[in-house]
């Protein structure tokens, strides 16, 4: 009867080092002798290439780059034990004044036979595929601000005179059309016009396929939570799950903040302590959504905005709003790991939130429930809210389901008899 996988012992300690056009792979056992000479594989054939060498009993370590999780994936079937190794973090233990293909793996190996490997948490396909499509959204993003910024700077060339409602509206195209500009300036103008209708186009579709994504699980569960908070709104929430992935592997709102880059460095030296800016480390797309949601909440929410200002009193704005930042994802770490209500609002203001979420992911999305209904199906799933029917925000008296007609529908709500 053959031994699972993981009940294996380890004969071979194997390396990879993932180049544009090749692997470097190479392997020794755990006396450190060469067991694989250290050899490129080009990535066209790697697939077969492993299929064809790796076993139970070998324990591979590989190092991030953009294209980690293509390989990851072909190798961590093949084998006993399969880790992905923090590229920075490795350079920081092991760095050395020689530098090739085949030293890169052998430190590599050396790590991995020591199991110190600096090791990166490996994220199950629908974190993956989130992740993807939010960086997509990010360089198409990047991408219509480019052209927009060059559209500005034509206005501001020429010294014309802007029309009211915004340079890029629909109705102001024909404002564009009517400028006298040389040929090839006037050919500049029609290409970023041209970009900036199609990629926006595209932006709006992703944003759709991001609503449709928030009410189905792995995310409804924790959207629920998230949607509560000050300054986020779906795109954020979307955002922030995706680089947080699973909330349980931080021990600690700290380990989250750290994981966020959020916290701030630190020079210790003899007597000496100095505290410094915020390490920039870890996933920027979170820290983006996490800054850009505090601006919202200090605008917005009074209590964010009085935090704000006790803060901007004793340090710079910028700083202030990172602190902002940093508290939004304590209180994150909080309501997710504890399952629990946003505690500075009130049900009103939770049933509103659920209100403009349900707008957002339109009637497909809602999955049979109108607005009202999935607003009161969102305050019973975070426990609260069963007697409010009525609110007033945004403007004007807005209605809720009753409890009795949602839990017709979801039954699975009901208390236990």
């Amino acid at each position: 009867m053959n031994s699972p996988p993981e009940t294996i012992p380890i004969q071979r300690y194997i390396g990879i080092d993932i180049h544009k056009h090749y692997l470097m792979i190479g392997g020794q056992n755990r006396h450190q002798e060469w067991t694989l000479r250290p050899r490129k594989v080009q990535v066209s054939r790697f697939r077969d290439w492993a299929e064809k060498n790796f076993q139970p009993g070998d324990a591979v370590v590989i190092e991030t780059t953009g294209s980690v999780w293509d390989i990851y994936d072909i190798v961590a079937p093949l084998v006993t034990r399969t880790q992905v190794a923090h590229a920075r973090k490795v350079r920081q233990i092991a760095e050395a004044r020689v530098k090739t293909d085949k030293e890169d793996i052998k430190r590599l190996i050396t790590l991995l036979i020591a199991d110190i490997v600096p090791k990166v948490w490996v994220p199950p396909q629908h974190v993956r595929e989130l992740r993807s499509l939010i960086s997509f959204r990010w360089r198409l993003n990047k991408q219509i601000t480019m052209s927009k910024n060059r559209l500005h700077s034509v206005v501001q060339r020429f010294n014309l005179n802007a029309p009211e409602g915004g340079l890029l509206t629909d109705k102001n195209r024909t404002w564009w059309e009517k400028q006298e500009f040389s040929d090839l300036t006037g050919f500049e103008v029609k290409q970023d016009l041209e970009i900036v209708k199609t990629l926006e186009g595209q932006k709006e579709a992703i944003d759709l396929k991001l609503a449709e994504l928030s009410n189905t699980e792995p995310w409804a569960s924790d959207m629920v939570y998230l949607m509560q908070i000050p300054g986020i709104g779906l795109i954020f929430s979307m955002v922030i799950l995706s680089a947080i992935g699973d909330i349980k592997r931080f021990s600690h709102p700290k380990k989250l903040v750290g994981y966020a880059g959020l916290g701030a460095g630190v020079h210790d030296s003899g007597q000496k302590h100095q505290s410094k800016s915020i390490t920039k480390e870890g996933r920027k797309e979170l820290r983006w959504a996490l800054v850009e949601a505090a601006w919202v909440a200090v605008r917005f929410d009074p209590f964010w905005k009085a935090q704000f200002q006790r803060l901007e009193k004793r340090m710079p704005r910028n700083k202030a709003i990172v602190a902002i930042a940093r508290r939004l994802l304590v209180s994150i770490w909080h309501i997710l790991t504890k399952r629990e209500p946003y505690r500075h609002f009130d049900e009103e203001t939770i049933a509103y939130k659920m209100l403009i979420w349900a707008q957002a992911i339109g009637e497909e999305g809602r999955q049979g429930l109108n607005r009202q209904q999935f607003a009161k199906y969102g305050l019973l799933r975070l426990g609260i809210g069963k007697d409010l029917e009525r609110i007033v925000k945004g403007g004007g008296p807005r209605r809720i389901a009753p409890t009795e007609e949602i839990l017709a529908l979801k039954p699975e709500l009901a208390p236990p008899r």
